[in-house]
């Protein structure tokens, strides 16, 4: 196992940290300040535009898809050693260069299920960072961490199928360029288990679709929103189906393996970050007539900061080599396990990060209050702990009793 950055990866690396140290960090108070007085949550800030059009000028563009056809052709593991770099600026790096997520995971789903209409009409303009798309799986009336409970209907009806129910934290969908969603829904609810589920191509605009509300997360609005969309008698073209009816789950299983990786790599661009800012604020203050530094309990908290990073940052980078050699099946226990570690191992640090800033640490001064929030709703994004423990232990168990039997 050999998880240093190759000759290829380190010159993007190069070429991303300049990047983050000429225009995304100068770009961050330039971003707040377009929000600001725009007065709408969901304004998007010229400065993103600018900031696209450098990156793809400089060939920092569409890193996270590993086909040539499409993206920059990185492995998993390429990709997760820049996506660490993005998750320092977070909330406005990412999309950037095109890589932020809902907008990675459908483009993934459209180049590897999509029709030949559908990449031609929805995915080359994500491809180009022209459009938005958001992600409707969940939903409030069922535990969504259960996919198989999910509700909504889609029901054949000639040559359409026709949706109805109600989705929420479909992220992306108050996007000020959303203008696709892929919606996981119910063909046939007779059918085994796992093939009850199918996915649909669906125009944000379809007749029938209400955008209700955007849904706060920790009282931050975020610019993208996270959507409670209702379907009401929604009709499509049995064209807008990917892959064939009843592949819904599959499809799932297929966009969350890359997505975890990103997401976790990204938790700990966000906790270096976290790192660096507690130890500046650490050497800078002084308390009862002694820097913050030379106190052992936050010599502590420093150094255990860095272990956690390193061991963490080792675990996600196994997870996304394994994805590259041995598939994602074979991997789904190192992918289970550090979409547990990396957000837990990250709110804590910036946690401390918070506690060494004071009351500044939860304020908007500083971007801590905002990672926590984002860290936090990361336990259950993309499926919560609990269900990741409990795949990981399903499977230690079998694989005691297969060991056990073979005997």
């Amino acid at each position: 196992m050999d998880f240093a950055p190759d000759e290829k990866t380190r010159d993007y690396q190069a070429r991303l940290n300049a990047f983050m140290d000429d225009f995304v960090y100068p770009a961050e108070p330039v971003y707040h300040r377009q929000r600001a007085e725009a007065g709408d949550p969901n304004f998007h800030p010229p400065v993103l535009e600018d900031l696209k059009r450098e990156a793809r000028s400089q060939g920092l563009w569409n890193l996270f898809l590993p086909y040539d056809e499409w993206g920059a052709g990185l492995t998993n593991l390429q990709y997760a050693h820049l996506a660490e770099i993005t998750g320092r600026s977070a909330e406005i790096a990412p999309e950037a260069i095109n890589c932020n997520a809902p907008d990675t995971g459908n483009m993934e789903v459209l180049a590897l299920f999509g029709t030949d209409e559908h990449k031609e009409k929805w995915l080359k303009p994500l491809l180009n960072g022209e459009i938005a798309s958001a992600f409707c799986m969940t939903e409030p009336a069922v535990a969504s961490s259960d996919a198989t409970n999910i509700e909504m209907s889609i029901v054949p009806d000639g040559d359409d199928y026709v949706l109805n129910g109600r989705k929420w934290f479909a992220s992306n969908a108050l996007h000020a360029n959303c203008q696709v969603f892929i919606v996981m829904g119910k063909t046939d609810p007779n059918a085994e288990t796992h093939r009850q589920q199918s996915m649909l191509v669906v125009p944000k605009d379809t007749p029938g679709i209400t955008v209700v509300r955007g849904l706060p997360v920790f009282g931050y609005l975020d610019r993208e929103g996270h959507a409670e969309v209702v379907f009401e008698d929604v009709r499509v073209p049995k064209t807008a189906l990917l892959s064939g009816e009843g592949d819904g789950f599959a499809i799932s299983q297929a966009r969350l393996g890359p997505g975890r990786i990103h997401h976790c790599m990204r938790s700990i661009g966000m906790a270096e970050r976290a790192l660096d800012l507690l130890i500046d604020r650490a050497q800078e203050r002084v308390t009862f007539g002694q820097p913050l530094a030379d106190r052992a309990n936050i010599q502590d908290w420093i150094a255990e900061a860095r272990v956690e990073i390193e061991a963490t940052r080792l675990l996600v980078l196994k997870a996304a080599w394994m994805m590259d050699t041995v598939g994602n099946k074979e991997a789904a226990t190192e992918i289970a396990a550090i979409k547990v570690k990396a957000p837990n191992m990250a709110l804590k640090i910036i946690d401390r990060a918070i506690q060494v800033h004071g009351g500044g640490g939860v304020t908007d001064d500083f971007p801590l209050a905002s990672f926590y929030a984002h860290q936090r709703t990361l336990r259950l994004a993309d499926g919560p702990d609990e269900v990741h423990k409990r795949s990981i232990a399903r499977r230690e168990l079998r694989r005691r009793k297969n060991a056990r039997e073979s005997r």
